[in-house]
């Protein structure tokens, strides 16, 4: 990571590896007219960040909105770590909401007796549930769910269906 040593240090190892997953799975700066997040560099689109200058947007600071807005926000430290930065960099693409929902139906997979309501809410019965379900097994569900929203989301709306390759390729690595 390019941040200087007291900036890295205040973030959790947990999230300097998923956001460096985050960082190789986002490009730099975007525009294309088909996106419906806008204009993007790092991964961080315009209309979610409508005070941040996109295009001078360096990769600390992209980094900064990483930990403060989504890491911290949603509590993804709160789930085992490949989980949550699997989940976390499913976020920054499709939604924290749709991400987490991804995660929920996976964890019925995982678990037919599961009682996680489908909510898109990181709560304390989603925690619980996916510390006691087995990692790799919840992060191959995980990967089949993702790309089944990301199929479905190609289908509906067929503007979007030229980016379903990279979202596949997103959701399975």
């Amino acid at each position: 990571m390019d941040t200087s040593t007291s900036a890295r240090d205040a973030y959790s190892p947990a999230f300097v590896a998923a956001v460096e997953r985050v960082l190789a799975d986002e490009g730099g700066y975007s525009a294309n007219p088909k996106d419906p997040g806008g204009p993007t560099k790092f991964g961080i689109s315009a209309r979610s960040n409508p005070g941040v200058d996109i295009a001078a947007l360096t990769r600390d600071a992209a980094i900064d909105i990483y930990w403060r807005e989504w890491w911290q926000r949603f509590g993804f430290a709160r789930l085992p770590d490949a989980v949550g930065a699997k989940t976390f960099d499913l976020a920054v693409n499709m939604g924290a909401g749709h991400a987490i929902k991804c995660l929920q139906r996976a964890m019925r997979a995982c678990d037919p007796l599961s009682i996680v309501t489908e909510d898109g809410v990181l709560g304390v019965d989603t925690i619980l549930a996916a510390r006691r379900i087995d990692p790799n097994a919840l992060i191959a569900a995980l990967r089949s769910e993702a790309a089944g929203h990301y199929r479905l989301v190609a289908s509906n709306q067929k503007s979007s269906a030229e980016f379903l390759k990279g979202w596949l390729n997103r959701a399975y690595a």
